[in-house]
């Protein structure tokens, strides 16, 4: 089998289940900002030396699997992202948060390589946030993918601390400049 097909040659490809769309169209944009988060998730995996960490990163991609086909759909069908995939986003949020020094002022996005990856993993999430969202403004899209983006995102920035204080990769603090 060729790993192309020529039928998208012409600006149109598939959804799920045999549909055309333009490769324009908002559901393909949703589903190819989750295709890209879950790619700079991959990379933040392959600088991630913490077992723990990587695990969860791991877990996340494959709900993110989850939704981009979800995405990629019209209507409902299995699998799907449940309660419980948010109840374990929020859970995780809290216990990693617990571990961390309180935040006092905003932080800059850097860090360890692990680190850094997740800040960029957690801004295209808010991307493909966006892009469910203007989605949803008019096309069915079900709204536990929304929450569990809304999230994940916050999850994405407790792991890149986390990663970071772990490595003791201090964070920078922003100030404003003086003038």
């Amino acid at each position: 089998m060729r790993l192309y097909t020529k039928t998208g040659d012409k600006g149109q490809t598939s959804l799920y289940g045999g549909s055309r769309r333009s490769k324009a169209d908002r559901r393909i944009a949703a589903y190819g900002d989750m295709d890209e988060l879950l790619a700079v998730l991959g990379v933040a995996r392959s600088h991630c030396a913490d077992p723990e960490l990587g695990e969860i990163i791991e877990a996340v991609q494959f709900q993110g699997f989850v939704i981009c086909s979800q995405l990629a759909r019209l209507g409902p069908g299995e699998p799907s992202i449940g309660r419980e995939d948010i109840a374990w986003l929020e859970a995780t949020v809290d216990r990693l948060d617990a571990a961390l020094p309180p935040l006092r002022a905003f932080i800059l996005q850097g860090g360890a390589p692990t680190g850094a990856y997740l800040h960029l993993a957690r801004t295209v999430c808010r991307r493909a946030e966006r892009s469910a969202v203007g989605l949803a403004g008019s096309e069915e899209v079900d709204l536990l993918c929304l929450e569990y983006l809304n999230r994940l995102s916050a999850l994405l920035f407790v792991l890149a601390r986390t990663a970071n204080h772990r490595l003791g990769s201090a964070e920078t603090t922003w100030r404003r400049k003086k003038t």
